[in-house]
C-alpha cells in the first residue's frame, strides 16, 4: 500500500512541476530520476518504502552516502534541491507536517567562472562554401547562438514567423514558455533571409515551420545542434568545453567587456534574476587582472 502512495505522490508532484511550474521535460526527467534514486535508497538501506514520510536522519545519511561514493557537491546540491522541492509540495498537500528537509543546508562548492571563447578566438571562426546549405545553416545555427545569446532549446524552437524583419528583433520561447524580444544586426537578419530562400530550395516539401532545420529537412535534437557548435570551436580554440552554452556565456561575457548595462544582458538572455547575470562579471574582473598584470610595471611582482 505505501508503495501504491510513494507513487501516486510522485506522479503529482511530476504533474504539477510540469503543468503549474511550466518546468521543461529535462527538467521534470531529472527530478523524477532524483527522486526515484532516494526512493530506491530508503528501500535498501531502511527497508523503508514510502518517501513522503522518509525522516532527517534518513536524509542526512542519503546525503553522506552520496560524498562517500565520489559525487560532486554540486550534484549532492541538485538532489537536495529537489528533495527540498519534493517535500515541499508534500507539506502543501498536507501529506505531512513537518519536511525532512528542515536543518539541511546545501554543500558548499566553490565558484566556477563561466567559460567563455576569447574574441580573438572568435574571430578565427569562418564558413566556407558560398551558397551550399549545410554552410548557411551551421552559420547561422552559430551566428544566432553567438550573437544572442539564447540557449540551443530556445533556437531549435524557433519558427520563420519569429522572425520579425521590419522591427529586426526575434520573439524567444523560453523557459517555463516565457517570451521575450531580442533585438538582432541587419547582417544576422540577412543571414537568416538568404539561408531561408537557400531551405526552401532545398526541402520545398518540408513537414514542419521550424526555422532551423537538419540535413533532412526535420526539426533538429539537442545532439545536433551540439555538433555543429562543437565543430566550429574545435578549430578554434583550445577550451575544453564546445558546447552550444559556451556561446551563450561567450555572447555575455563579451558584451560586458563591451561596456553593456548588465540588466540590458539579463533582459536579453531571459534571466529572471540579476544574480544569474552577475556570474558573467567575474570573467571581466579576470580579464582586468590579467590587463593589469601585463601592462602595470608592478603588476607581476
Amino acid at each position: 500500500m505505501k508503495r501504491y502512495l510513494e507513487k501516486v505522490m510522485l506522479e503529482r508532484f511530476l504533474r504539477y512541476i510540469r503543468t503549474e511550474k511550466r518546468y521543461s521535460n529535462l527538467t521534470v526527467s531529472a527530478y523524477e530520476r532524483d527522486l526515484r534514486q532516494f526512493g530506491e535508497y530508503l528501500i535498501n538501506i531502511y527497508r523503508h518504502d514510502d518517501i513522503a514520510k522518509a525522516t532527517a536522519v534518513m536524509v542526512r545519511s542519503y546525503i553522506v552516502t552520496l560524498k562517500e561514493k565520489g559525487e560532486e557537491n554540486r550534484s549532492i546540491n541538485r538532489k537536495i534541491s529537489t528533495l527540498r522541492s519534493f517535500y515541499k509540495f508534500c507539506l502543501r498537500e498536507e501529506v505531512i507536517e513537518i519536511s525532512p528537509m528542515q536543518g539541511i543546508k546545501s554543500l558548499k562548492q566553490p565558484k566556477e567562472l563561466a567559460k567563455f571563447v576569447p574574441e580573438h578566438d572568435m574571430k578565427k571562426v569562418m564558413f566556407e562554401g558560398d551558397g551550399d546549405f549545410r554552410v548557411l545553416r551551421d552559420e547561422l545555427i552559430f551566428e544566432m547562438l553567438y550573437q544572442t545569446g539564447m540557449r540551443q532549446a530556445e533556437l531549435r524552437g524557433l519558427k520563420d514567423g519569429d522572425v520579425d524583419k521590419i522591427a529586426m528583433q526575434i520573439k524567444v520561447l523560453g523557459k517555463r514558455n516565457k517570451e521575450r524580444i531580442i533585438p538582432i544586426s541587419r547582417l544576422l537578419l540577412d543571414m537568416v533571409e538568404n539561408y531561408k530562400n537557400v531551405r526552401d530550395e532545398q526541402f520545398p516539401e518540408r513537414g514542419n515551420v521550424m526555422l532551423l532545420v537538419n540535413d533532412r529537412g526535420e526539426v533538429m535534437s539537442p545532439y545536433f545542434v551540439y555538433r555543429v557548435v562543437h565543430k566550429i570551436l574545435e578549430g578554434v580554440t583550445t577550451l575544453e568545453q564546445k558546447s552550444p552554452h559556451v556561446l551563450r556565456h561567450t555572447f555575455a561575457t563579451h558584451m560586458l567587456n563591451e561596456g553593456a548595462d548588465i540588466r540590458a544582458i539579463q533582459k536579453i538572455l531571459g534571466h529572471s534574476s540579476l544574480s544569474s547575470t552577475q556570474i558573467y562579471t567575474h570573467n571581466t574582473i579576470e580579464q582586468l587582472k590579467e590587463i593589469y598584470q601585463t601592462a602595470h610595471p608592478l603588476g607581476d611582482e
